[in-house]
């Protein structure tokens, strides 16, 4: 359910950041400006556009890095806790053993 709300979100942001650059040639394109500045000023967009890629990239990338951090050491905690829950297990299943074992000899000395 996360993962449909991220690539939701994610999807939105590229759109919003496409939509932006296009708007902005459109309207430079548009605009009553001689073509030296024209060019100059579509330049500058590509630029800002280049560096707002960049920074959401840069961001995803430090987000990805976050959860799979924050998943080792939700592995780490659960695998610890079914280490302890095994050997909890073992600990007891020994014990009933140990109690089978221990009454069993007790009832075949009572038999002689």
């Amino acid at each position: 359910m996360a993962n449909n709300e991220e690539d939701s979100k994610t999807g939105f942001l590229i759109g919003f950041l496409a939509g932006a650059v296009v708007g902005g040639i459109v309207a430079l394109l548009y605009a009553p400006k001689p073509g030296k500045e024209l060019r100059a000023d579509i330049k500058n967009k590509a630029g800002e556009a280049i560096d707002n890629a960049e920074e959401y990239v840069s961001a995803a990338k430090n987000k990805a890095v976050d959860i799979i951090n924050e998943g080792k050491k939700k592995s780490e905690v659960l695998i610890t806790e079914a280490k302890k829950r095994a050997e909890s297990l073992l600990g007891d299943a020994e014990k009933i053993l140990t109690d089978a074992r221990t009454k069993g000899h007790s009832s075949e000395k009572n038999k002689n």
